[in-house]
């Protein structure tokens, strides 16, 4: 890196412009996991999909007559968190290849660019979810979200080439806050949108259709100004490996994996994020369907509350930011998974078309939820050793954004046997248990040092 010499050291400068630009994919991309997995897919799908099962189109009916996958007759109810952990499982695969290989590339920026430009075409298709014709919006759904998190890994990955080890939470809270600001924009487009098809001359479904298609639109082009504004750099610490690109980075992900165990606080810490994230996904991934289906509230409070919550975690991602600056971000995220447990237990409690008790729980899950997320992405990227960014983050990924399986699943086949969402939210506690079991087992500054990282001042 060029600075000038004799005047002043221009490096803070230059490593705050290029993370405003960074944040702008969190904008970008929030839009596709706020507008389509966590608001609109799940209910379009079940109501899509209900009608080839002959559910109908109330929206009272928790649909539990099934529709067939692949020779699996599985319950139209249940399809959207079949299709989330299927993507999970195919990520599982995909990203620590995808990782490696972005460890050896010195074009990280544009791994990002085509992976997001991929995904945003995929969830285009969804525009195509319409009357019984559930498959193309379901094998849509999969592949923008294996796509979305490939893109994540080279995002993930620059935050290291682009801050300090004491600015990480900062510029990781800025991030997150930012990206719930952009989804909360967009959803306050589409709310104008769904609720006012009429006097806009659609009829409701074409506007969840043009809804779910806004936010494809929305991650393609504001994609545009990271790729734009963010410099490449080389790679780092790259493994020796022989033959092609890809059989050197299946190379560099084996010698990874079999070297975890020489970062024994990197990988609890990979676990308990497993389990605790896996939580918070399906939480936020069943929120709209738990408010349609269990609590029978009408598109205009769902949407609203997501909406509210967007706002609300904005600011709770930068509270959580400045607090870790103070405390450190791992005591944060330890009170955040106990903050998480209050709340599945109150959600299985919420009585129907309580609107008021609705809106509190939204609170509370938009005040821990950006804090968790957003220090969980700097406090890992400070366990990883420096080159190996790309497939730490792959792993990491494998459990984030709208790519839960343990969770989705669990909440999938609790409610497919109990025929109720109120024990399929409140199951949901077991993964934020573990989560903080592990947190406990961890001890951050050797889990820093081994990865020869410099601890921070406060962590």
């Amino acid at each position: 890196m060029t600075t000038a010499t004799g005047i002043g050291d221009f490096r803070p400068v230059q490593r705050r412009n290029e993370q405003r630009a960074w944040n702008w994919y969190d904008w970008a991309n929030s839009a596709f996991y706020t507008t389509v997995l966590t608001v609109l897919f799940g209910p379009f799908m079940i109501t899509v999909a209900g009608r080839a099962a002959g559910c109908g189109d109330s929206p009272d009916d928790t649909c539990a007559k099934t529709v067939s996958v692949l020779g699996l007759h599985l319950a139209a109810g249940s399809l959207p968190s079949y299709l989330t952990s299927f993507a999970t499982i195919a990520s599982a695969f995909v990203l620590p290849v995808v990782g490696a290989l972005v460890d050896r590339s010195s074009h990280k920026k544009w791994h990002l660019a085509w992976f997001a430009w991929a995904g945003a075409f995929f969830c285009a298709l969804l525009f195509f979810l319409q009357g019984d014709h559930w498959q193309l919006g379901a094998v849509a759904v999969v592949v923008s979200s294996v796509l979305g998190g490939c893109s994540l890994v080279s995002y993930y990955a620059i935050l290291v080439d682009i801050s300090t080890e004491e600015e990480r939470d900062a510029a990781s809270a800025r991030g997150w806050a930012f990206g719930y600001l952009g989804g909360g924009i967009l959803l306050l487009v589409n709310l104008v949108m769904v609720q006012g098809h009429s006097a806009l001359g659609l009829d409701k479904e074409l506007a969840v259709r043009l809804s779910l298609l806004s936010a494809a639109v929305w991650w393609a082009v504001f994609t545009v100004i990271p790729v734009r504004r963010l410099r490449d750099r080389p790679a780092l610490g790259v493994v020796p490996e022989s033959g092609g690109l890809v059989q050197r980075s299946f190379g560099q992900l084996w010698t990874t994996l079999t070297e975890m165990r020489a970062f024994p606080m990197t990988l609890t810490f990979l676990i308990a994020y497993l389990f605790y994230n896996d939580g918070i996904q399906t939480v936020i991934y069943s929120a709209s369907i738990y408010g349609s289906k269990q609590l029978h509230f009408g598109d205009s409070v769902l949407i609203a509350a997501i909406l509210m919550i967007q706002f609300v975690a904005f600011g709770g991602a930068l509270f959580f930011g400045r607090m870790a600056q103070r405390y450190g971000a791992y005591r944060c995220l330890l009170y955040g998974t106990f903050g998480w447990m209050v709340i599945v237990v109150a959600a299985m409690f919420l009585p129907e078309r309580n609107i008021v008790l609705f809106l509190v729980a939204g609170v509370a899950i938009a005040l821990v939820m950006g804090g968790t997320q957003a220090l969980s992405r700097s406090f890992f990227s400070l366990l990883i050793p420096r080159g190996r960014e790309g497939e730490y983050f792959a792993l990491y990924n494998a459990a984030e954004r709208g790519t839960s399986w343990f969770g989705t699943l669990l909440f999938g086949l609790v409610f497919q046997l109990s025929g109720s969402y109120r024990p399929a939210i409140v199951s949901l506690i077991v993964f934020f248990v573990l989560g903080a079991v592990f947190l406990l087992r961890l001890d951050p500054h050797r889990g820093v040092a081994e990865a020869g990282n410099r601890v921070p001042r406060v962590l």
